[in-house]
């Protein structure tokens, strides 16, 4: 019942351009981005949307290529869902919203080739750097996959892997060596709800619960959209989806102001 009451004020507030907390339908809330926290990391983020808090760290560890690409490394995005985060959230294995979570962030890296996986194999065939990147959403106030996907990038564009040896089969870490992560496009993520009629980016918490549906879009430098994942059970129109399109590419310009600046 409770949902229902709050759907009736936000779809009315949202008739009239406004939503609760005084935003712009286009409006993201306060974004910030710190980086290097994790001392034990390659590289590391926590990134800020409003009341939400998502932190994220990166391993390089050396091992076996995938058998379908024997000569790239590897790319694995894991997220953890604990109930400090929400009381909506569960102690234990990953559930659904956390597979979903991952799958949508690791998606959006690996479609815009932001890690340039061809530059990490060592041994082709036998050993490549398998790049870990673990989510850990801190408070959730909405928009979990935004901040993450942000969170993700960050601690990629400020990691590092190491100088190393390889003499035959065997491979030798350069002590105290580091060099950036190789990189190619870099990704923003942005969520577009729609609510009744009308389309908001940056959806609350609040906001999920009663939305229709939702489109996550993954945008390159150069605009293009590299992937896109629809949740929620509502259909979209297919000028709702054009209008979502524009809303997220204008929106993404202004996010990519926070990612950090690598040489």
């Amino acid at each position: 019942m409770l949902p229902l009451i709050k759907r009736d004020s936000i779809v009315s507030l949202l008739k009239k351009g406004e939503r609760l907390d005084g935003r712009k339908v286009d409006e993201f809330r306060e974004i910030s981005v710190e980086t290097g926290l994790i001392s034990k990391a390659e590289g590391s983020a926590l990134v800020k949307i409003g009341d939400t808090k998502v932190i994220a760290g990166v391993k390089a560890n050396i091992g076996a290529p995938f058998p379908d690409t024997p000569d790239k490394g590897v790319q694995i995005v894991n997220a953890e869902l604990i109930p400090v985060a929400s009381p909506v959230f569960e102690a234990g294995p990953p559930g659904e919203e956390g597979i979903e979570l991952a799958r949508v962030v690791d998606r959006g890296l690996r479609s815009s080739e932001m890690i340039r996986l061809e530059e990490l194999s060592i041994i082709p065939g036998k050993k490549v750097w398998t790049i870990f990147i673990d989510i850990y959403p801190l408070d959730h106030y909405g928009n979990l996959i935004d901040a993450s996907g942000l969170a993700a990038v960050s601690a990629v564009l400020t990691g590092h892997i190491f100088d190393i040896k390889v003499e035959g089969e065997e491979i030798t870490i350069v002590e105290g060596s580091e060099k950036p992560i190789p990189i190619g496009k870099v990704p923003i993520f942005v969520t577009i709800a729609k609510i009744g009629d009308a389309l908001v980016v940056d959806p609350s918490y609040e906001e999920e619960l009663v939305a229709d549906s939702m489109l996550t879009f993954s945008i390159d430098e150069d605009k293009n959209i590299c992937a896109i994942q629809k949740s929620g059970s509502g259909a979209l129109t297919f000028e709702e989806v054009s209008s979502a399109k524009n809303m997220a590419l204008k929106v993404a310009e202004k996010i990519r102001n926070f990612i950090p600046k690598i040489d």
